[in-house]
């Protein structure tokens, strides 16, 4: 975590959207949603992104930012 937000390190470059791809993928697989349920609504040419994901509730996100502070 940082601050209240999710920080995400991704090994992709960010060159023709990989990175972008990588972080939908990888979120939609520890959320437990298909990757058409994970947008980046905001800043998707910044490494600070505004992310919705569809079909989850607020249970399984304090998971997994539980689980970020823990690592």
């Amino acid at each position: 975590m940082h601050g209240d937000r999710l920080k995400i390190r991704l090994a992709a470059p960010p060159v023709d959207g990989a990175a972008n791809e990588r972080l939908v993928t990888l979120l939609a697989a520890e959320l437990g949603v298909l990757k058409r349920a994970v947008r980046i609504v905001s800043g998707a040419s910044s490494r600070n992104k505004v992310v919705q994901v569809d079909g989850i509730s607020a249970d399984v996100v304090e998971r997994l930012a539980a689980r970020a502070q823990s690592s």
